[in-house]
C-alpha cells in the first residue's frame, strides 16, 4: 500500500423521501496523480441512498488493497463508522438499538463488502465550506439529479466515470 487514495463524495435528491424523487451521486477519486469524477442519477430514491452510492461507486474504482481517506459531508455515512453504529447494526442482525430495522441495508451490505482489504479513514467535512473537491462532488451530484436517464434505485451501484484527468 504505497499511495493513499483520496475520495470525496456527495449525494443529492430532489423531492427527498417522496415517490419518484430524483437523486444523484457525485464523487472525486484521486490516486497516483490521476483524478476520476463519477456521477450517476437514480429515481425513487433518497438523499441518504445517494450518499451511500457515492461512496460505493468510488470504492469500486479501487482495485488493489489501499489506504483510503473518504471525505463526506454526510454524518449518516461517517458516523456509521466513526461512532460504531455499523458494528451494532451487524451484531443485532441489522437492527438499530431501538429494535427497528436499519434503513438502506442493501447499500450498507454492498459497502461493507467493498471495504475488505482496505484501510479506510472516514472524514466528515462541512458541506459548502470551501473544500474544492467536496464542492466538485456536490456539483456532480446535483447535475446528476437533472439527468433525463436515471436508473431505478435497486440492485448494485453503477459506476459511471464522467471524466479522468
Amino acid at each position: 500500500m504505497i499511495n493513499p487514495v483520496y475520495i470525496y463524495t456527495d449525494g443529492s435528491c430532489l423531492g427527498n423521501q417522496f415517490k419518484n424523487a430524483c437523486g444523484g451521486y457525485g464523487a472525486v477519486v484521486q490516486v497516483n496523480g490521476e483524478t476520476l469524477e463519477l456521477s450517476q442519477s437514480y429515481h425513487d430514491t433518497s438523499n441518504n441512498r445517494m450518499e451511500l452510492r457515492a461512496v460505493i461507486a468510488s470504492l469500486k474504482t479501487v482495485c488493489t488493497p489501499s489506504e483510503i481517506v473518504i471525505f463526506s459531508d454526510s454524518k449518516y455515512v461517517t458516523d456509521a463508522f466513526g461512532q460504531g453504529w455499523i458494528n451494532g447494526w451487524t451484531a443485532r442482525g441489522w437492527r438499530k438499538a431501538n429494535g427497528k430495522p436499519v434503513e438502506n441495508q442493501d447499500l450498507w451490505k454492498e459497502l461493507l463488502e467493498l471495504l475488505h482489504g482496505h484501510h479506510v479513514v472516514w472524514e466528515w467535512v462541512k458541506g459548502h465550506s470551501d473544500n474544492a473537491f467536496n464542492e466538485r462532488a456536490d456539483v456532480l451530484a446535483k447535475m446528476a439529479t437533472a439527468s433525463d436517464n436515471p436508473l431505478c434505485d435497486v440492485g448494485h451501484t453503477a459506476v459511471n466515470i464522467v471524466s479522468i484527468y
